[in-house]
């Protein structure tokens, strides 16, 4: 509608996704892509086309006082022109548009607008990549080639329960239950769920805590919880090129279905709202795809093809 501008709308859904107990680090990544798009709409309506792209690199003096509405047209021709300023990947552009359809569906339940846009816009093929993931035996090496106990623990802690780096990071000491194996966390808008930790991990985090019992279980300066950046840095210091957090728990994930074949535990154990998430973290391992191969294949079971 007119008069309704991107300057009042977006820090309203930044409030509507903070009352929905969104993480701050997803509202500003929201926020910033929104921004952006707000910025592009403005230059749109205000500039000579020709001049876009010298007004888009002075990013620190976007203007946000343009009107929400937009066209499905418009809003493929940002996306056409972020993958021509080589800004985004298609994956990362997944993420923007997801962006966009969470803002432009808020705008329609608040009577903003007519109609969302984002009905009629492209989605970009992406290319499925595989998912590179140690296995066990790796993992184990790894963890046992650090000398540092802190820095041990993490990945240990890690590979253990399958737990985000900032849902580690977030562990307190007393969300830990010694007797019953246990460790509560906090995950991804707010949701709290159970995961289970091994004995041998448990005593090394008991050790680890050295008579603490309560505060962060990873301690950072003056005592407040472990930065998730600084796990990353510790990642970079001892993991192979490529293996993140994120990777090591595609390998718990990877792991516990191999020897489980239950989906669904896997499922709540990663704390994944829908079990499409689920699956995109497991692949079919190569030596169960070689025993298929040779117990079912005809030319391969010693059939030689005669069993219809």
């Amino acid at each position: 509608m007119e008069g309704d501008y991107f300057s009042e709308w977006v820090s309203r859904f930044g409030h509507h996704l903070r009352m929905r107990n969104y993480s701050p680090r997803t509202i500003q990544s929201y926020e910033r892509v929104l921004r952006k798009f707000a910025y592009y709409m403005w230059l749109r309506r205000h500039i000579d086309p020709s001049k876009l792209v010298i007004y888009w690199k002075d990013l620190d003096h976007a203007r946000m006082d343009t009107e929400v509405d937009a066209t499905p047209v418009m809003i493929n021709d940002f996306l056409s022109f972020l993958v021509s300023m080589r800004e985004y990947k298609p994956a990362t552009l997944h993420r923007v548009i997801s962006t966009l359809s969470s803002f432009y569906r808020y705008l329609a339940t608040q009577g903003v607008i007519d109609r969302n846009p984002m009905v009629s816009v492209d989605r970009p093929r992406v290319k499925e990549t595989e998912i590179r993931c140690l296995k066990h035996n790796q993992v184990q090496k790894l963890i046992d080639s650090i000398e540092n106990p802190r820095d041990r623990l993490i990945f240990r802690t890690i590979y253990a329960t399958g737990v985000r780096v900032s849902e580690l990071c977030g562990i307190a000491i007393d969300d830990i239950d010694f007797e019953e194996h246990t460790i509560r966390v906090r995950g991804k808008g707010g949701k709290i769920r159970t995961v289970f930790i091994d004995e041998d991990t448990l005593a090394e985090i008991e050790a680890f805590c050295g008579g603490r019992i309560a505060g962060p279980l990873f301690e950072g300066q003056q005592g407040h919880p472990l930065s998730p950046r600084t796990v990353q840095h510790i990642f970079k210091r001892y993991a192979p090129e490529g293996i993140t957090p994120h990777k090591i728990r595609h390998s718990y994930a990877s792991e516990l279905y191999k020897r489980s074949r239950n989906l669904r535990v896997v499922q709540e154990n990663l704390g994944h709202s829908s079990i499409k998430t689920t699956e995109i973290y497991l692949h079919t391992d190569l030596d169960e795809r070689r025993e298929v191969y040779r117990r079912y294949f005809p030319l391969s079971n010693g059939n030689g093809g005669n069993e219809s």
